[in-house]
């Protein structure tokens, strides 16, 4: 007899994303669930102000345009769909898609999830004045928007009560598998381990393609394939255990090194991944090759989630305005750092002379002479580089002024000048997160099926207890002589962002890779590769089940986001930086019939 299991592919990782994922899956991933994840931290913001235009908008249209042209063989095939695409108006949401399947000749129960969306209680916050959970900073004085990241249990609910389609505001990117798995398996609220391994598969496919390859460090062996990037699956069985994959005769790679480079992706501590529905301990999560495109996960742990919902608020801060230019020649690096500055101090001038403020924040970075190594950039002559300049000013009138300058390159410019893509930039109002805790209980959530609305029963939980502390990380065997490579000859690496810190995992390529990586990529050696930016304290966390190092970086994005000047506000960049680093490993790797065949020793750093 074989064991059940539930197929649920993950058809977009954000808004603006490919609208190609749904059809795939639906042709040719033989799939139980469609989800489709679009919404991010600022996104929220930009919707409420769709929404305040239009009593019609604050949802994200991408969702219906990339169902609708398959909606007949999603009926056919009886494919339930979940997706967050309702944003700021998922009754809205639900309206375009119920006319959609009318037209089609279709019909589907669609339910709605509502209460995330917390304005009506901007009072009681502005009373409770709730600090940002990361900084302890006290929040604005009003809200641009704010929503409460609601868990599965709704959505699960949606599904018992029989609705082919559920559409939800905001939630955790991962609830929108785990709903299917608690209403497949009737997994209960307090069955943490399991709830603990189906966010884990939401984890996994809440991101698109960069499961399958789509990111990989080693994007040579994946390259050919860029496309017709398969979307990822998740087989789910219901121990939790679940195997991922990708839609037969499609690109891209599933292996241990894709999908172990999306566990580590923005995860944090890996022992307290904290979710609305379950506290998740992902560090004895173990992966195995189980065919071609075929990885099981296994190992998942969890404890209670805690009585508060997670709140994400955006509120305006000013303005800012981004710019760049390219610059070619002898010394283009310095040539083009001077211009930036000299615009800078110009423009700085006639605003005084106006009576305007200086500039709040300044930001040259020149892309090409490496400034964002930082002291481990590499010494050598660019002849071609990109300036970036941001600025950030309360007033949009004073960057109006900076905008009227460049716009005139004729005077402090240099020869070589070129590729201002854009013309005259424009100031454009900086948004930024205030993320804090608020209670489940003060959280009304309800479904809306056909018209039938329901409150949606949210248990009330626990604090989560702490994990038991770690063994010390393995220490490596006595090699004899030693080489040094760099760290990519060891690992694969991948890095985001949580608000301003940033997060860079490292995944050892073979197990005998790991303990050399635990003695020599600590978190004083990423502190020091990132001092120029960094503000805060560097955590390591280690998740022996699959070999692999993961750093929290506190306050190194320049604000994040939205708010960010930066070139890289979200640190996409900061793991392949990181591969750079050089370790020492036996001299013995390096022969012919070694791990590392084929590598070079390198000189160090």
């Amino acid at each position: 007899m074989m064991t059940r299991t539930v197929r649920i592919g993950g058809a977009a990782a954000a808004w603006g994303d490919t609208l190609l994922g749904a059809r795939q899956l639906v042709e040719k991933g033989d799939v139980d669930y469609l989800v489709g994840d679009y919404l991010a931290e600022v996104t929220m913001a930009l919707l409420a102000r769709a929404r305040a235009k239009s009593p019609d908008g604050g949802f994200v249209p991408d969702w219906l345009a990339s169902v609708e042209p398959v909606l007949p063989e999603i009926h056919k095939k009886r494919i339930r769909l979940v997706t967050d695409s309702g944003g700021m108006n998922p009754a809205a949401c639900r309206d375009a898609f119920v006319a959609a399947a009318d037209a089609a000749g279709l019909a589907f129960k669609v339910a709605v999830v509502t209460g995330d969306d917390l304005t009506a209680q901007a009072d009681a916050i502005a009373a409770a004045r709730p600090p940002e959970m990361f900084s302890a900073a006290p929040p604005p004085a009003a809200f641009a928007s704010v929503n409460a990241y609601l868990g599965a249990t709704a959505i699960a609910a949606a599904l018992d009560a029989g609705a082919d389609v559920v559409i939800t505001g905001r939630v955790v990117d991962s609830a929108m598998t785990l709903g299917p798995l608690m209403h497949e398996f009737g997994w209960r609220h307090d069955d943490y381990h399991r709830l603990a391994a189906g966010s884990l598969a939401g984890h996994v496919i809440e991101c698109g393609c960069q499961a399958t390859g789509g990111l990989f460090t080693d994007w040579q062996e994946v390259a050919d394939g860029w496309h017709d990037m398969g979307f990822p699956i998740v087989d789910c069985a219901a121990d939790g255990s679940f195997v991922v994959t990708k839609p037969p005769g499609t690109g891209g790679k599933v292996s241990r090194g894709t999908v172990a480079e999306q566990i580590v992706y923005e995860i944090g501590d890996p022992r307290a991944y904290r979710l609305p529905d379950v506290t998740c301990d992902f560090s004895e999560v173990v992966l195995d090759e189980i065919g071609r495109d075929r990885v099981r996960v296994s190992g998942a742990r969890g404890r209670a989630p805690g009585p508060d919902y997670k709140v994400c608020g955006t509120h305006l801060d000013g303005f800012r305005l981004v710019t760049t230019y390219m610059i070619a020649g002898f010394q283009a690096g310095a040539k083009g750092r001077r211009t930036a500055e000299a615009l800078v101090e110009r423009t700085a001038r006639i605003m005084r002379a106006k009576g305007f403020a200086p500039y709040r924040e300044v930001s040259i970075e020149v892309i090409g002479a490496e400034d964002t190594y930082g002291a481990a950039r590499r010494a050598f002559e660019a002849r071609e580089v990109v300036v970036k300049i941001g600025l950030k000013h309360d007033d949009a009138r004073a960057l109006e002024l900076f905008a009227h300058e460049f716009a005139h390159p004729g005077v402090a410019m240099a020869q070589g000048l070129t590729g201002v893509m854009h013309g005259r930039p424009k100031p454009v109002p900086v948004l930024r997160v205030h993320s804090f805790l608020w209670p489940k209980r003060d959280v009304p959530v309800s479904i809306d099926l056909d018209g039938d609305i329901r409150p949606a029963a949210i248990a009330d939980t626990r604090a989560a207890d702490d994990p038991p502390p770690h063994a010390a990380p393995p220490a490596p065997v006595a090699a004899g002589a030693t080489a040094l490579v760099p760290l990519r000859a060891l690992a694969w690496g991948r890095s985001g962002d949580k608000g301003n810190h940033a997060n860079i995992g490292i995944v050892a390529r073979r197990p005998e890779f790991y303990p050399w990586l635990c003695q020599q990529v600590t978190a004083a050696r990423i502190a020091g590769f990132f001092a120029h930016y960094l503000e805060g304290e560097v955590r390591r966390y280690l998740l022996p089940g699959f070999g692999a190092l993961n750093f929290l970086l506190e306050d190194v994005l320049g604000g994040g986001g939205t708010a960010s000047l930066r070139y890289d506000p979200q640190a996409k960049t900061y793991a392949q930086m990181v591969l750079d680093l050089t370790v020492e490993i036996p001299r013995a790797w390096l022969d012919p019939d070694g791990p590392l065949a084929g590598w070079r020793p390198e000189a160090g750093e």
